[in-house]
């Protein structure tokens, strides 16, 4: 059973979200919050699996509010919700250890499968802004907040997880990849997870974020 905590300023939106979610066997509604210090409490409370956490919320953002979280519960998982205008707002999120950015507005069908996604260990960033993200992750590239990786990890790459790693770096998803490459989704799956090992990278963000910052995607080329 997934614990979820639901976390937004929108009453509509906080009471659709714990219906349709209550109404599944595999997923529970722990709390509901409308501003992040709220949030805050409901989780020393009830501690969740997986927050859907708003961007813009009162008394404490979601950003500030993803940060003090995973700071003290790093086991969590937080999926950003947010509209194309929270840009800034999502790529901290993301810094500060959110697993998932999804559009506002996306399906009931979407969202749970980005729920089960992240509660499994996997980053989820919604495809038709996945693109945007890496504009700020290529951003993140020039700043100082860079991720290393060892020289010796990235000589136990194979040429087919180099090529899979190009992939994550356009924003693929693993269904795209698979299309892409000729390959079924789970043993996309398979290979992202042996890449994170060789790595030592905590998920497919940082896998991201270190692929931008190396220009992937022009070494596998050449």
């Amino acid at each position: 059973m997934i614990k979820v905590l639901i976390a937004d300023d929108q009453e509509l939106i906080r009471q659709s979200l714990q219906i349709v979610l209550n109404s599944r066997q595999d997923m529970t509604v722990t709390d509901v919050a409308a501003d992040g210090q709220e949030v805050i409490r409901c989780v020393r409370k009830n501690v969740p699996d997986v927050i859907l956490m708003d961007v813009r919320m009162p008394k404490m953002d979601g950003v500030q509010c993803t940060k003090i979280i995973k700071e003290s519960y790093p086991q969590i998982k937080i999926i950003i919700l947010t509209t194309f205008d929270d840009d800034e707002y999502v790529y901290n999120a993301l810094k500060y250890g959110a697993s998932g950015y999804m559009l506002k507005g996306v399906s009931m069908d979407e969202l749970v499968g980005a729920i089960t996604t992240v509660y499994n260990g996997w980053a989820m960033i919604n495809p038709d802004i996945a693109a945007k993200v890496l504009r700020f992750f290529s951003q993140m590239a020039q700043a100082d907040d860079t991720i290393s990786v060892r020289e010796k990890d990235m000589e136990e790459l194979t040429r087919t997880e180099w090529k899979i790693i190009a992939q994550v770096e356009k924003g693929a998803s693993n269904k795209e990849i698979a299309k892409n490459l000729n390959l079924s989704e789970g043993t996309v799956r398979n290979y992202l997870s042996t890449i994170l090992n060789k790595l030592d990278l905590r998920d497919r963000t940082q896998l991201a974020i270190w692929a931008v910052q190396t220009n992937v995607r022009k070494r596998v080329e050449t």
